[in-house]
């Protein structure tokens, strides 16, 4: 513990504050306690957050894909496609209880569903992905106002690009898991150099895109808990129930919206 002496309770509140924001957190767990520390200290300045202020001057808006972008989780949906739906749910409430962690479940369902690339292909032509009502008005406002944005998913790259390309979000912009393959197109692993195929993977990726582009105000949009988990980095987090309502995301988020025209409506810049 550090003690100073000879200064007042407000100076010593700003420079708590100060420390708070400059520390660069290399053990992500950390953040939840970062945030937390940040809210109260912040309202002893008596400063309140404004998550819409904050949203409309963001220069880069992070959403997360399924159950958020998307519809359907699409973990789900390939397990169903190929049958495998029932074990994969198992190894899931694993997960969800705690008994395993993100990526361990991830390989393990994997593991069972073993998709080919040819599986993938199948998939996507019989079961495509559909946007969340709204995302695409949000997003194109996004763009006309020369804001950044980024997909940022615990799901599969393969599955989400076709749908960031008409969305006109580059390649580069989309941070999701990798899948390997053999050179006969059987499934082989997941690449697990991907941050997101880990625990706080999204807030690490959001650290390393602040890092690279200097961005001051960064936005995070999605259902779940991991990505509640992102703030900070990202300077408010929303959380999204158009799909799924998650009691924990609606009390930690920010701001909880149940459609994307509330986002729309609020940014006020198109």
């Amino acid at each position: 513990m550090v003690l100073i002496f000879g200064q007042s309770r407000r100076s010593l509140v700003h420079l708590t504050v100060l420390v708070v924001f400059s520390l660069s957190v290399g053990n992500v767990q950390g953040f939840g306690e970062l945030r937390r520390l940040k809210i109260k200290l912040l309202s002893i300045l008596g400063h309140e957050m404004n998550p819409e202020a904050i949203f409309r001057s963001a220069d880069a808006v992070c959403f997360d894909v399924d159950s958020t972008l998307f519809t359907t989780e699409a973990i789900d949906e390939l397990a169903d496609f190929l049958n495998k739906a029932e074990d994969v749910k198992n190894v899931t409430n694993q997960a969800m209880s705690g008994k395993m962690g993100l990526r361990q479940a991830l390989k393990a369902r994997l593991q069972i569903m073993k998709p080919s690339i040819s599986d993938l292909q199948r998939f996507m032509a019989v079961r495509p992905a559909t946007l969340s009502p709204g995302v695409e008005d949000l997003i194109q406002c996004l763009h006309k106002n020369k804001v950044h944005v980024y997909l940022i998913s615990g799901g599969f790259r393969s599955l989400i690009l076709p749908k960031a390309k008409e969305l006109n979000i580059p390649p580069e912009n989309v941070y999701a898991n990798r899948l390997m393959f053999y050179f006969d197109g059987s499934y082989a692993d997941l690449d697990i150099n991907e941050p997101t195929s880990d625990n706080f993977g999204k807030a690490k990726v959001i650290e390393d895109l602040k890092q690279q582009h200097g961005y001051k105000t960064v936005v995070m949009i999605g259902d779940g808990i991991t990505d509640m988990e992102a703030c900070p980095p990202a300077d408010i987090c929303i959380g999204y129930g158009g799909n799924v309502v998650r009691p924990e995301v609606k009390s930690k988020a920010d701001w909880f919206v149940m459609n994307f025209k509330e986002l729309h409506d609020g940014y006020k810049k198109c």
